[in-house]
């Protein structure tokens, strides 16, 4: 077994064992109350609607992540289509959420885009552009709504001091990320062209390497002068996360009425932090990510279980949408490919 296999089983025994330790360490979790753990909790009716909201939020910002690449790659002068950023966004959705780390999807789908274009470079960079457009809109979310959301908070009395530091923190460090990224934008746009050209002729000396990363800083400093195009992109991801968001409240009602879960609110502070660091889980998906969420809800005086539900019941939406969106990306695909084959015929 070579070393890139033994690699990928390490990471989904990690997903699993992650996954299992929540499910036996919290699978009885008795209280004065009764058990508050997965096994009663799994008893509960299933709210079916609930699931459906979830479902349909998920795939609200699903689609509106692939409509921000689009608009990325447009912004390149690329030729470049919806068709094609539906096609090429649902195979890198399917493979983020089931191979192990969250950019899987993004190597595959760079790979894909790439093939499809002459300028091969710039193509990869609008992924990885794509990328940084998206952490950056969690960022920004958390902060324009966290000081909001943290008064709330405050007013009503849900968090308990050490769950204030704990999201006072979460909210200095997002405002902190997102005053970094608006310093770095704005010093972009103060630097002279001939100093960016400078820049592209000392990553060019780079050896072996340097065509590649000259091209790919080229096609970076492209978006600085793209200011309407990068600006809707953050929009769109701003939006997309906050359906996210949505979509995460809408899943732990599948098992819980509302009075047992945080507010709205709440959510829009702990779950864009829950899923930045599940990002950085080199796991299939962020399998295991599970005990991050429940430890978010126990901070707000919530049942772990609560929040370690609510992100299995959110996975089980993202893999079904995973392997439907795969199955399209199938189809798309044999069409263009029958549709390429008869293309000379008819000329």
């Amino acid at each position: 077994m070579n070393r890139k296999v033994i690699n990928i089983v390490l990471r989904y025994g990690v997903g699993l064992a992650l996954l299992a330790f929540v499910v036996i360490r919290y699978w009885h979790v008795p209280t004065d109350d009764g058990d508050v753990g997965l096994a009663e909790a799994l008893k509960r009716p299933f709210d079916g609607i609930a699931f459906v909201l979830a479902l349909a939020m998920y795939l609200t910002g699903m689609l509106l992540t692939f409509l921000r690449w689009y608009l990325l790659v447009r912004a390149q002068d690329l030729p470049f289509d919806l068709k094609s950023a539906l096609r090429l966004g649902l195979v890198g959705f399917y493979w983020s959420t089931f191979l192990p780390g969250s950019v899987g999807g993004d190597i595959i789908k760079a790979v894909a885009v790439a093939r499809e274009q002459d300028r091969r470079t710039v193509a990869v960079a609008t992924v990885l552009f794509d990328r940084i457009v998206g952490l950056c809109g969690l960022f920004w979310l958390v902060t324009l709504l966290g000081s909001f959301v943290h008064w709330i908070l405050a007013e009503q009395g849900d968090a308990g001091p050490q769950a204030t530091m704990v999201l006072r923190a979460i909210l200095l460090t997002a405002a902190g990320m997102s005053l970094g990224s608006l310093v770095i934008w704005l010093g972009m746009g103060w630097a002279s062209e001939h100093w960016a050209e400078r820049m592209a002729h000392r990553l060019q000396g780079i050896p072996k390497l340097g065509t590649a990363l000259a091209e790919l800083w080229r096609a970076i400093w492209l978006y600085r002068s793209r200011v309407k195009s990068v600006a809707m992109a953050l929009g769109l991801s701003l939006i997309g996360h906050a359906c996210f968001v949505l979509s995460f409240f809408c899943a732990a009602h599948v098992l819980y009425p509302a009075v047992e879960l945080p507010s709205l609110a709440a959510h829009y502070l702990i779950i864009p932090a829950g899923m930045i660091a599940e990002a950085g889980i080199p796991t299939p998906g962020g399998l295991g990510g599970e005990y991050g969420f429940g430890i978010l809800y126990r901070l707000l005086g919530f049942t772990f279980v609560a929040g370690a539900l609510g992100r299995l019941a959110q996975r089980a939406v993202a893999w079904l949408l995973g392997l439907i969106g795969y199955l399209v990306y199938l189809r798309m695909k044999s069409v263009a490919v029958a549709s390429a084959t008869t293309e000379p015929a008819v000329q």
